[in-house]
Order: C-alpha cells, then structure tokens, then sequence
C-alpha cells in the first residue's frame, strides 16, 4: 500500500514538473501591482508687467471727438484738447467781435493769438496774470506785473485784474503803437496778411508765428466770426494752405474729413502722402486728430 501511494506521488511530480505552465503562487493579501502615477502642477507665473487687454499702440492713435490733443507754442508751450479751444472761442468770441468793431483788429486774429500765446487759457501768464497775448511791461506800463522767463529769464509782463482787460489791452497795444500801422491799411478780413504784418512788425520771435497764427484760425474757422462783423456771407471748409516756396496762399486743395477709426497712418497711407508732410500741412504737433476735422491732404 504505501509503495502504492510513493509511486502516485511520483507520477504526480514528473506530470508538474512536464508541464509548460507556470506555477502561481496567490496570497488573499496580494493585489494586482499598478504603476504608480504622480501629477505635479506646474506653478502659475504671475507676470509683474501683465499685457492689458484692447491697449492701443501709441503710433496708431485714433481720432477722438474733443479729446485729441496739440501742442501750442508761443511764450510757453501747452498741451490742450480740441473742447478746451472750442470752450475758449465760445468764451472769448464776442469781446473779439466788440474789439473789431471798435478798433478795426480782425476777430479773428484776437482769438487766433488769445489761444496761441495764452494755451486757450491754460498756460501760466494767462492763470497767474490773467494776461492772455504775451504783452510784456514795456516802460510805459504802470500797474501790476509778474516776472516770467521768455527771451530772457524773468522778464516782466503785465498783469491784469480779470481777461477782459487783457483784451482790451491788446487791442490799444496795437492802436497805439506805429510799427504796428499798416497792418490797419489791409482789408479787415485779411488774416494771413494781419499774420504775417504781426511778425514783421516784431509782436513775436518765433519765425513759424505766422504759420501757426493761420492754422489755428483756419483750423478752427475763426474767420467766420469778421464775417459776422463785416456783415458779409461766410463759406466755411474753404481752407487755404501756405505755400512755403512761394509765400502765397492755395485754395486749390483737397480735403479729407476724419471719420472714427483714422488716424494719421490710415490717412497717408489713402492718399500716398508720409506721415511729416501731412503733419506739417496742417500744422499738427503729435498724432492727435479730431472727428469731423477736415486735413489737407494734396
């Protein structure tokens, strides 16, 4: 019996150890191994110059209705906006009307210089001194002054107690004085030539006064205001240009009115003029153009 039960265990071990398949060990407390998989978050850069959504790129600026700005130069030089100007002319208006009335002065030369030498109203002669043309002591001045750098450091220009006398100042600065006589030869509505007769006659230093005298009453379309005087019809948007080579003035040019989204580069890129030149045509400091402003464009 017991060579019965050796033989049997025998067979059984050669009929394993025959076998082609594996013999698995299995454990209650074993599992299937997985592979272990670690997530690691990359740590959010918080950038210290972020990008702001929708900026604009500062040599594409468009038009903007009374926000554009320029720059004025006489005795100081000021940034203003287009409502400020328009604001000023509103203001000043009918006290340059009343003057041309009285003293034969083209109104609109008394408000072209009152928004060029005062800043419309903002630069420091104008908000210390109320004086609103630049108009220095001279010897002849008694009342009050401040000392304010110019041609020279600290050079006296006078003071006044409100603008309206600063008006009415100007106006019996250029009555009174006699370089300033032919100037009240001319036609009363000419205003490139009242321009120019101021420089030559010495009212300014700058050698571009005249050019920059225009441009703001044409810009602006001062001129309308010595039609209301002289009584005679006003056509606006007939702007000249100022022929440099030439010294004359051309009205034969053509005209491009801004609409939204224009902006200088848009412009010249149109009518294949570079940036400087349309700049220069209508006297324009920086990028800043205005809804509705109508630009030499040929």
């Amino acid at each position: 019996m017991i060579k019965k039960i050796i033989l049997l265990c025998c067979i059984g071990f050669f009929i394993a150890c025959g076998s082609n398949k594996p013999v698995v060990r299995t454990s209650k407390s074993s599992s299937p191994s997985k592979p272990v998989v670690r997530t690691v978050r990359k740590p959010v850069e918080k950038s210290s110059n972020p990008v702001k959504p929708n900026s604009e790129n500062s040599t594409n600026t468009t038009a903007k209705n009374e926000e554009s700005t320029q720059i004025l130069e006489a005795t100081t030089r000021v940034k203003v906006t287009t409502a400020l100007v328009l604001e000023y002319i509103e203001k000043y208006k009918e006290i340059a009307k009343k003057d041309m009335k009285e003293y034969g002065i083209p109104a609109s030369i008394t408000l072209g210089q009152g928004i060029l030498e005062s800043g419309a109203g903002t630069g420091p002669l104008s908000a210390q001194a109320n004086n609103h043309f630049g108009i220095k002591c001279h010897k002849e001045w008694t009342g009050p002054s401040v000392k304010y750098d110019d041609d020279e450091a600290q050079e006296c220009f006078r003071k006044y107690n409100n603008p309206d006398e600063s008006y009415r100042d100007h106006s019996l600065f250029l009555v009174t004085r006699e370089r300033y006589s032919n100037l009240f030869k001319l036609d009363k509505n000419d205003y490139v030539g009242w321009s120019k007769g101021l420089k030559n006659a010495g009212y300014a230093t700058d050698p571009n006064y005249p050019t920059k005298l225009i441009g703001l009453i044409e810009r602006y379309q001062l001129q309308k205001y010595d039609a209301e005087v002289l009584g005679i019809n006003y056509v606006p948007n007939n702007i000249a240009s100022i022929d440099k080579s030439k010294d004359i003035v051309s009205t034969n040019i053509d005209l491009h009115q801004v609409i939204k989204g224009d902006t200088l580069y848009s412009i010249s890129k149109r009518y294949n003029i570079s940036i400087d030149d349309l700049k220069k045509k209508n006297n324009i400091a920086d990028t800043g153009i205005s809804i509705g402003q109508k630009l030499i464009v040929k």
